[in-house]
């Protein structure tokens, strides 16, 4: 299917300058808003994309500061940084409310939103992401944020993308695997490192009691403690549903993309 995009770059009166926005979808339909991974861009969204808006949603993809076609102020981020961001974006295109979906760091993203911002949205889809950053989940970032400062992101990007999926996927799927290697290795090091330094401080468990909107929690069923992680948090937020994907890791709209855009369409079809 062709895409049909319109990108724009909208200023932030903030530190994080013009942040790119990929648009698909008529207007005037329901919006999600979208946000990625790090060391990824919107474009890891480019087949939700286009199903979505062929199913009547207006779809709103967001370049995470640093990312993609967004610019990258100088680290230290936080995530409250990347909720106001998400927030200002939805301002300057004057929407007033909308669907969420978010993966990882933007998943992450989504519980801050969920937390304080919950009348802005008329629900959460959260993929393959914890609300906190224990002392074994936030060392590594140390070592990434190193070999970033001393190489670029160019070091990072293909252990990255294994990590993701498995190395049997890479080696299987080189197309898919090399336009993410591609989207890795041309992630700006200023973006890269604030990004990672926001994941360190994420501190969002201990409120996810708080979240009152509909929530759809989605996870790799072979995405590491993760999909423990995400069965804790549903524990946590009232009413939420979790969906294990069977055979998929960190991304799993790519690695089993039929059966994420069914369990996608059925949590937006049914809030």
């Amino acid at each position: 299917m062709s895409l049909n995009i319109e990108i724009r770059k909208v200023y932030l009166s903030s530190m994080a300058g013009h942040i790119a926005v990929h648009l698909e979808g008529d207007e005037g339909a329901p919006v999600v808003l979208m946000a990625h991974s790090i060391l990824s861009s919107s474009a890891m969204w480019d087949e939700q994309s286009s199903v979505l808006a062929a199913n009547g949603f207006r779809v709103v993809r967001m370049d995470t500061r640093g990312h993609g076609l967004s610019d990258a102020p100088k680290p230290p981020y936080a995530m409250t940084d990347l909720v106001a961001d998400s927030i200002a974006i939805m301002n300057a295109l004057d929407i007033q409310k909308a669907h969420y979906v978010g993966l990882s760091l933007g998943g992450m993203t989504g519980f801050g939103l969920a937390i304080n911002h919950p009348e802005r949205f008329h629900q959460f889809i959260i993929c393959d992401a914890r609300a906190d950053a224990p002392p074994d989940f936030s060392a590594p970032w140390d070592d990434r944020i190193a070999i970033a400062k001393a190489q670029g992101c160019t070091a990072l990007a293909q252990a990255t993308i294994e990590r993701w999926f498995g190395k049997d996927f890479v080696a299987t799927h080189s197309q898919v695997s090399n336009k993410l290697i591609s989207i890795a290795s041309n992630t700006s090091t200023d973006g890269f490192i604030g990004c990672a330094m926001a994941i360190q401080g994420l501190n969002y468990l201990s409120q996810l009691r708080e979240i009152s909107v509909s929530t759809t929690l989605l996870v790799g069923a072979n995405d590491g403690p993760l999909p423990q992680a995400m069965s804790e948090i549903g524990q946590l937020i009232s009413g939420s549903i979790l969906d294990v994907i069977n055979g998929s890791g960190h991304l799993p709209n790519i690695d089993q993309g039929e059966v994420f855009n069914a369990a996608l369409l059925k949590a937006l079809n049914t809030s």
